[in-house]
């Protein structure tokens, strides 16, 4: 019936026609009276599926966003790179952009599971810092475009170091009995296998890409000996922790230890939160947009890049975030305080210092979750 009186309506009257039952639908839908067929309505190749690290981009920065481009951005969030993989890699489909690191970006690339970069289509790519460009996991960035930095490294009580006479600078802090018995069950270490073995290969002198199973051995039994002294695990509990005061030290990033610091000030704490990155070294992770092919929105993911991309809306992961920034055109709005901080800016010599963690073959991974598994239930 109602597809004999479109056919006789003029074309002016068809139109209306047609609105008017578009409204009316939307009503329904709103109602709960219409079913998943006619969800059509909603609109939905105007939402963009966002996966990503737990306050990674700040809601101002989004909101500005939603505002230009008339769409909605939904997000759901990791802690953890292999968190991300292992859910993807569980059959999780419809994100169209996801902010792995360098390693998990190396993976994604290898299980084919990325759309290539349009470089037609960001015309602020150029805004980009050039030693951030052609990065090993990616060469030629075919398949990400770098966000941010930061750096996994130790926050802590300032105050409580201070009188406890403990070390800022050095993993010997979170490793070595003789500092724990004075901070013991105050202190939290990431939830991440390859973050924590990490830090104990830097401590011990080694490449957190070496693929000896000896040391990889002695940086596991160095964890396990200080295990008993850690409160707990911890992804992102440490950040409100550390602020109100009840862990003393943590080990994490350094946007995680900016945010905290800020929390603990905007409270009027007693107590100041300062971190630092040890001098044995540290993981520097180089976080990128990447879209992935399960995505519906391609077009809608690279407008948001590229609006990430000019210079205003890159310096709010450094001024909201605490993070490190891969824009050049960024450094005009970055507030001078962050970006005179060496652990969010770190210098030539610091930054050599640091090493960014890399995929290991099948072997090698199985390897390592094996003695992870034995680290968690001992």
């Amino acid at each position: 019936m109602r597809t004999r009186i479109v056919k006789v309506l003029s074309a002016h009257y068809a139109s209306d026609f047609r609105v008017t039952l578009q409204s009316r639908r939307r009503r329904l839908l709103l109602a709960g009276v219409l079913s998943l067929p006619f969800v059509g309505l909603a609109r939905a190749e105007d939402v963009l599926h966002l996966y990503n690290w737990n306050n990674y981009i700040g809601t101002e920065t989004l909101a500005r966003f939603e505002a230009v481009c008339g769409c909605r951005i939904k997000q759901d969030y990791y802690s953890d790179n292999e968190e991300m993989l292992a859910k993807l890699e569980a059959g999780a489909v419809g994100y169209d952009l996801l902010v792995p690191t360098g390693n998990a970006v190396e993976s994604l690339v290898r299980r084919g599971a990325l759309r290539p970069i349009e470089r037609a289509r960001l015309p602020h790519f150029a805004n980009l810092r050039r030693e951030f460009l052609d990065p090993w996991f990616d060469p030629g960035n075919r398949y990400s475009v770098p966000y941010a930095t930061s750096i996994t490294l130790i926050g802590y009580n300032i105050g409580k170091m201070r009188e406890l006479g403990l070390p800022t600078d050095t993993w010997a802090l979170i490793f070595e009995p003789k500092h724990l018995e004075k901070i013991r069950g105050r202190v939290t270490v990431l939830n991440s296998q390859r973050e924590l073995m990490a830090a104990a290969m830097r401590y011990l002198g080694h490449s957190m890409r070496s693929t000896a199973p000896a040391q990889w051995e002695e940086a596991k039994h160095l964890i396990l000996r200080a295990k008993p002294y850690w409160a707990t695990f911890s992804n992102s509990t440490y950040i409100k922790d550390l602020a109100v005061g009840n862990i003393w030290v943590a080990h994490g990033y350094s946007n995680d230890m900016f945010r905290a610091r800020e929390d603990a000030r905007a409270a009027g704490r007693s107590f100041a939160i300062g971190f630092s990155t040890p001098k044995e070294g540290a993981v520097l992770a180089v976080d990128s947009f990447v879209i992935h092919k399960s995505g519906a929105r391609p077009n809608l993911a690279h407008r948001f890049i590229d609006f990430m991309l000019e210079g205003h809306n890159a310096a709010d992961v450094s001024n909201l975030i605490g993070a490190g920034n891969t824009n050049a055109a960024a450094a005009a709005h970055i507030r001078p305080e962050i970006a005179a901080e060496p652990a969010i800016f770190p210098s030539p010599a610091a930054l050599a210092n640091l090493e960014m963690l890399r995929d290991f073959d099948p072997t090698m991974r199985r390897r390592l979750s094996r003695m992870w598994t034995e680290i968690k239930v001992r």
